[in-house]
This record gives structure tokens, sequence and C-alpha cells, in this order.
């Protein structure tokens, strides 16, 4: 192998390489990472001058000329030689910085800037996440408006039950989005900064270095905390923020793949039965050996991404109950990984999603073909009350029913034919009083209840309220580019 490795000799994570969106990787990139961590220690030494430590404009304006200024190559060196890799970029940024040498870093704990900048980079991602839900919400929405009229087999079991309509279905994805649109919204406006806190979480370092005065440490802390862009800060902690908060937050990634998977089954499921396809490219190849395949990928990659996201959680739960006492570094690893994943996971989920929502096929006449199948069955009832009606007894027509389902039955079922129910009942005398009645008896529309009301009423009252809130995000469309 040669000495020289191209990024094609090298794993690369697939989350990044080929599924989540450029932005959504730079937000957990090195990059971002280490520029906040020197924007932190600015912050930290403007809130410490305001405060009247011994800190000088030329020193802060050196640190904030060089936050994007990063020697890469220099930090490895100095991490491989301490074995620590926040000295590592303290060392690091101190070589550009020579007049904010003294006092980067001063009084803080490694957690001010490797706890403060996960809590960055947790509501940033959240910031990119949300506005891609409500795409897909704002899609199905049009989505079910078109079809809301459009009947359809329900199914329980994934058996033939009473219709619904196309639309009616749309809206039960829907409400599932909305509930991770305010999960995921709660979860990012939980959040607080774990602010200028020590090595403990007791501000010992702080109070010693403003000699005993306690309202200049909570000063201190209040002002990065604003500097950063948050609200508050955690009123206690211990080295770190809460695991816990980690949890919250994977917890309501996890219920948006739930969500997700959930949907791109049922699309998976009624393009089978050839109702309903995602969007299939002029030049797209469904199978290398079946020409004629034209498989829902799109749906199927949502699904994969969707398991590995729920799955990610239980790292969560497992860190934070084995965080002893004020802290353990086993989390260390372990958050590297799974905290980035279940973004990029969900980020990736919700580009494909989209672009299967602005592409949805429906097809009428194979939907109309299946209700024919099954309507007679399920107008039993309808045909025995117009009977009655007109005079007949219902238990007589009952067993008259029964008898013409049977025969139907055997016939689809035994005999690979199609329901020919209704062509029974028409030419049976039994039921010559309301042979006029059959074809308006059988009218799908009328077996579909509110579902159409029911569609612009949810739309009114439960989507538009959550859409408002994103408006001028919702344009543009998403083109996979694999």
């Amino acid at each position: 192998m040669s000495s020289t490795l191209t990024i094609y000799d090298q794993y690369r994570n697939p989350l990044s390489s080929r599924y989540a969106s450029q932005e959504m990787s730079f937000n957990f990139s090195e990059t971002k990472k280490f520029s906040t961590w020197r924007k932190l220690w600015t912050f930290l030494a403007k809130a410490e001058k305001e405060l009247n430590l011994p800190i000088t404009d030329e020193q802060i304006a050196e640190m904030e000329a060089n936050w994007d200024n990063i020697d890469f190559n220099r930090a490895t060196k100095e991490e491989r030689e301490t074995r620590h890799d926040v000295m590592a970029h303290v060392r690091t940024f101190a070589v550009v910085c020579p007049l904010a040498a003294p006092i980067i870093h001063l009084g803080a704990t490694s957690c001010y800037v490797g706890d403060n900048t996960d809590l960055i980079v947790l509501r940033d991602g959240f910031d990119i996440l949300l506005p891609k839900i409500a795409r897909c919400i704002h899609r199905l929405s049009k989505f079910a408006m078109e079809y809301k009229d459009q009947p359809t087999l329900g199914f329980t079991h994934l058996q033939p039950a009473q219709l619904v309509t196309v639309g009616k279905r749309a809206c039960l994805w829907i409400q599932d989005l909305v509930m991770d649109e305010r999960a995921i919204s709660r979860a990012r406006d939980d959040l607080r900064f774990r602010g200028v806190k020590g090595t403990t979480g007791t501000q010992a370092s702080f109070l010693q270095l403003f000699e005993g005065d306690g309202e200049k440490v909570k000063k201190l802390d209040a002002l990065v905390t604003k500097m950063a862009g948050f609200y508050s800060s955690y009123a206690v902690c211990g080295q770190t923020y809460s695991r816990k908060v980690d949890v919250e937050c994977l917890n309501a990634l996890a219920s948006l793949g739930a969500t997700a998977h959930k949907i791109c089954t049922d699309i998976r499921l009624l393009a089978n039965m050839k109702e309903l396809e995602e969007p299939f490219e002029k030049n797209q190849i469904g199978s290398s050996a079946m020409p004629y395949k034209r498989n829902p990928m799109r749906s199927e990659r949502c699904c994969a991404l969707a398991r590995h996201l729920m799955a990610l959680p239980a790292n969560t739960l497992n860190t934070a109950a084995t965080q002893w006492m004020e802290r353990t570094l086993d989390d260390s690893a372990n958050r590297r990984i799974s905290l980035g994943e279940a973004f990029l996971a969900a980020d990736g989920i919700l580009m494909t999603l989209q672009n299967i929502t602005e592409g949805l096929v429906v097809y009428p006449s194979v939907i109309n073909r299946h209700i024919a199948q099954e309507l007679p069955f399920m107008a039993s009832e309808n045909i025995i009350m117009a009977m009655v009606k007109a005079g007949g007894n219902r238990q007589e027509c009952h067993e008259e029913i029964r008898q013409h389902s049977i025969a139907a039955g055997n016939r689809v079922k035994q005999d690979g034919l199609d329901n020919d129910m209704v062509e029974r009942i028409k030419s049976s005398a039994y039921f010559a009083p309301i042979h006029s009645q059959i074809d308006a008896l059988l009218d799908p529309s009328t077996f579909i209840g509110r579902a159409p009301q029911q569609v612009e009423e949810f739309l009114e009252s439960e989507v538009d309220p959550i859409l408002k809130k994103y408006e001028g995000k919702l344009e543009g469309t998403v083109s996979l580019t694999i």
C-alpha cells in the first residue's frame, strides 16, 4: 500500500460522505469545533476584562483575529505529546496569539470549551433540522389536500378495512411529523449553556481569581452565556453538563427516525400494491438484473438510516447512567460518535424524505380496482338496509348476502378471478327491488365518512400554526446526488 493515503484508502463515514448535507457535516466538523473553542476563550477573556482583570484590548483583538487560523498539523503534534486535546489547542492558539498567550483559558477547565461547544453544536444542529421537518410537513400537506377526496382501501392488520382517502392517510404521517417538530423544538429550547463553572462545577477557581467576590463570578457566568447566544446556563453541574441532556436530544431525534420509518414503510407497501410510488428518475436503474424493477430505494434508505438513528439513544442512556460522581471520561469517545451520527442521520433522513414527498405519484385507477375487489363485501350492510326499506326480511337478506359472499370469495381466493359479487346480486331475482340502487350503494365516496373534512380541519388547526413559524424557509427542492 502506498505510504500516502487518499480519501479512498481510508474509512469514511457514509453519513458525511454520502447522506447528510454539507451544512450538517460542517456543524460537526473539527473546523467548527476548534474555532468555537477559540471564540469561547475570547468570550471568557472579554468578560474577565469587563470585570476588571488585567486583560487588554490588544490581547482580545489578537484572539478574535485568529479564530479560524488553526494549524491542525501543529495541534495534532501537540496532542501526541501532551495526550490532551484541549491543552494541545491552547498551545496552538497561543503560537498565533503571543500577546494573549498568558490569559488564554484563564481559570477554565477543559469542559469549559468542550461541553459549551457541544451545547452550541447541538443547538445549531437542531436549527438545521427544524426547517427541514417543516418542509416535509409542508409538502405532505399539499399532497393531503390534493388527494383529500380520493377513496382508498384502509388497512388494519394489513387486511382491507373500511375506506379512507389518500389525503387522510397522509395526515397520519403529517401528525407524527408535527409531534416531532414540537419535541425537537422543545429539546432545542430546553438547552442551556454550561457556562463558567470550573473543574467540579463549584466555580472555585473563578472565586479565587476574583478574590472571593461571588457576585463577580455570577456576572462572569452570565456575560459569557449571553455572548454564546444562550439565555441561561445550568444552575448546577459537575465537571460536565448532565449527560441526561444528550439523552433528551437523541430521544427526540430517534422519535423522528421512527416517524420516517413508518411513513416510508407505508410507501414501500403501497408501491408493492402499485397504488403509489416515490419519484423515479428517467435514467434511474431499479435492478442490475431485472430492468423492469422500480424499487423504492429512497424509502428504503430512510428506513435504513432510521434504524441506525433509533439505536443511538442506548449509547446516551448508558453514558448518563455511568457518570460516576462529578464525571468520568468514558463518555468522551462514545459521544464523539453518537452525537454527530444522530444529527447527520436525521439530516440525511429529512433530505431524502423531502425529496420523496416532492414527487409522490398516485395511481387512482389501480386504487379504484382494488376498491372494486373489496367494496362489495364492505357494502353488505348497506344492501341489507336497502332491501329492508324495500320490504324485505333482514334475516333472509343476510343469508342471501352470505351465500353470495362465500361464492365470490372462493372465486377470488381459489380461482384467482375478480370479485363478481356485484354481478351476482344484480342477476339475482331476490334483489330485484333494489337493482336500480346497486351502483349508488357501491359509490366509494359514500364510504369515506368525514375524511375530506378531517383533512381540512387538521391542516388548519394543527399544521398551519407550525408552518407559520417557518415562513421564508419552506421553499427549495432537494435533489439527491446519490
